[in-house]
């Protein structure tokens, strides 16, 4: 029987980090931000309660492959607690993930739907909802850690998938951080880019946004392939 990983208990140290996570105040204006967005939500959602906290990864403890976003959507994550979860574009990554043999279902409503996700870990580089999906240089650094220490502790982890420029931006950041330096030039982020760097292979990947999927920049071909990829990586 396959076992999917978030049925299974997160080791203690990345317990300890997702809830540092969540209790996280740190940029004042992500802060008014996220808590603006629950208090003023479109009519589609005025029913609902909000999470509007810092959003920690989701996934399988145990995962070779991770998959790093720009940061939570306003009433996407930042509503329903879980990453990619409550918006379109989180419905084409599971989507993908699912026909790809990740997660035990295409659905991603809220955090109470039964989504399991196995040998995948689904984080971003930013962990509150920042206005304009455009956080500031300082937003984005004083987060980063987080992704540095989830990578840490995700022993596992062999290949990474950056869904955009700025993930891809945090990614390379984060594995710096670690100690692990990039090739010179550094790389530049491209749909299909695969660059090994140390232990981990980075694959860049479009953004699964509205904008890239309504204008077919992205299509479901495309993230097939990269996740495809992803698991030829992860033996």
């Amino acid at each position: 029987m396959i076992q999917f990983g978030s049925m299974v208990a997160k080791p203690p140290a990345l317990k300890r980090l997702q809830t540092e996570v969540h209790s996280c105040r740190r940029c004042p204006r992500l802060v008014e931000w996220r808590e603006a967005s629950a208090a003023t939500p479109p009519r589609r959602f005025r029913d609902d309660d909000y999470w509007a906290q810092p959003v920690a990864g989701f996934g399988d403890p145990r995962a070779s492959l991770a998959i790093v976003g720009l940061a939570p959507a306003a009433h996407g994550a930042n509503r329903t607690g879980r990453m990619f979860t409550g918006d379109r574009s989180g419905n084409w990554l599971y989507a993908a993930l699912h026909r790809n043999g990740y997660a035990n279902q295409p659905e991603s409503v809220d955090a109470e739907d039964g989504l399991r996700l196995r040998d995948a870990y689904v984080t971003a580089v930013v962990r509150c909802a920042p206005p304009a999906n455009r956080p500031s240089p300082a937003e984005r650094d004083n987060c980063l850690h987080y992704l540095k220490r989830e990578l840490e502790l995700l022993e596992r982890c062999q290949t990474i998938v950056a869904l955009g420029a700025f993930a891809w931006d945090g990614a390379l950041r984060a594995l710096r951080g670690l100690g692990v330096e990039a090739p010179r030039p550094r790389p530049r982020f491209a749909h299909g880019t695969e660059v090994a760097i140390g232990e981990w292979t980075l694959l860049g990947c479009y953004h699964p946004s509205q904008q890239n999927t309504f204008t077919g920049r992205l299509t479901e071909p495309m993230l097939d392939r990269v996740f495809s990829r992803a698991r030829e990586l992860s033996g």
